[in-house]
């Protein structure tokens, strides 16, 4: 089984043997893994004036630390950043991933047309907007939804529709005490949007994930019912609880991540392996999960514990094994 079908089987909640997926949303300690500037981290003021021979070699490089981070991690998937994000300059890149991995891994890239959190320069008149203009929020919104459908129809196209397995679909809605926007706003404003470019991304074979971080539980139950094929990232920072979600959704949806990343940022080593072996405990049962932080290895965490978490669950998350947890 390749690292591609073992995510797509915990993505289906299908049984199978051997080791529980992994992967990160963002893996942006790649200096310190790899001495390489993380792709999402690189300027391209000047991509315009490079030659064709430049930007190829800039796309390989970009290719190769996403490669060899999953190598290296032993990741079964790869999220893809492309940058910069024009048509041409992505499709170059998930094809030389393709071309140097083959159907190793399972790819994917954002796909959100929903409302996040605005920014806080921005939040006030946004706000305002919610209220005074919903239907020009949800206009754009209709508009964002058909310009992405669009670019995963014209994306299937390519090299028989095998160069992306699925989009991640990234917009935050909630703090950690609770979501921004009322449950009832979510109903009007996002889950219908949220629920159709899911289903058109099903139609034309695509997975889909879901995150969000902070707490999510008061509008879980309209997220799940949107039907995405997995949930990210489950953050116990804002309270989220995975033996719940595991006890309430696991018939519906693939569960992924809930490892805290406070605890890998400040915990003492000891707290950082008695979470991991929490995740897994709690994760693992029933399948349908996929193992990960609750957000993303950041600028700043200490890669040394990002490989001892890496380190434990290599070692202890297996299915049909004796788990020391």
């Amino acid at each position: 089984m390749t690292e591609r079908e073992r995510f797509i089987k915990a993505l289906r909640r299908e049984s199978y043997e051997g080791r529980v997926p992994t992967f990160e949303l963002v893996f942006f300690l790649t200096m310190e893994a790899l001495g390489k500037v993380h792709p999402s981290h690189r300027a391209y003021g000047q991509w315009n004036q490079m030659s064709a021979e430049e930007r190829e070699m800039q796309i390989r490089d970009m290719a190769y630390c996403y490669t060899e981070i999953a190598k290296k991690y032993r990741h079964s998937a790869i999220f893809v950043h492309p940058n910069p994000g024009d048509y041409e300059s992505v499709v170059r890149l998930l094809r030389v991933i393709r071309e140097t991995t083959g159907d190793t891994y399972y790819l994917t890239m954002h796909g959100d047309p929903t409302l996040a959190i605005p920014e806080g320069d921005t939040m006030v008149d946004f706000s305002v907007r919610l209220y005074e203009d919903p239907d020009g929020i949800k206009a754009e919104q209709e508009r964002n939804c058909a310009n992405l459908l669009a670019f995963a129809e014209r994306l299937k196209k390519e090299d028989g529709g095998r160069l992306i397995d699925g989009f991640t679909l990234c917009s935050d809605y909630c703090f950690n005490v609770n979501p921004f926007y009322t449950p009832q706003m979510f109903h009007d404003l996002i889950a219908p949007y949220l629920a159709k470019v899911i289903s058109g991304y099903r139609d034309m074979g695509y997975y889909t994930v879901k995150h969000t971080d902070g707490n999510i539980m008061p509008i879980i139950d309209q997220i799940i019912d949107c039907k995405p094929d997995a949930l990210h990232s489950l953050d116990p920072q804002g309270g989220v609880d995975l033996k719940y979600l595991k006890e309430h959704y696991n018939d519906k949806v693939c569960l992924i991540g809930n490892v805290n990343c406070g605890l890998l940022q400040t915990g003492t080593d000891d707290e950082v392996a008695a979470d991991v072996r929490r995740a897994l405990r709690d994760g693992m049962p029933g399948y349908g999960y996929i193992f990960s932080t609750s957000n993303c290895a950041y600028t700043g965490m200490k890669l040394a514990r990002y490989e001892l978490m890496n380190k434990i669950w290599y070692e202890e998350g297996r299915y049909n094994t004796n788990l020391s947890i």
